[in-house]
């Protein structure tokens, strides 16, 4: 469960801060704030792969 979360995180991350770093560099592809979209897309993108990388699932117990 952590996985598919920490993977969700970083996928959208990576969408994100693509997505605000061109915005800031002039190529506007959404209505969005490009600043307001790469640091949310930085942020996910740290929390994601953080959480792959020290997370590990546990088999449930039954």
């Amino acid at each position: 469960m952590i996985k598919i979360l920490a993977l969700i995180l970083t996928i959208g991350g990576m969408i994100a801060l693509t997505l605000g770093v061109l915005g800031v560099f002039g190529n506007d592809m959404t209505s969005l704030n490009p600043w307001a979209l790469t640091i949310l897309g930085g942020v996910f993108f740290i929390a994601g792969v953080s959480m792959l990388k020290y997370r590990k699932d546990q088999p449930a117990d039954s």
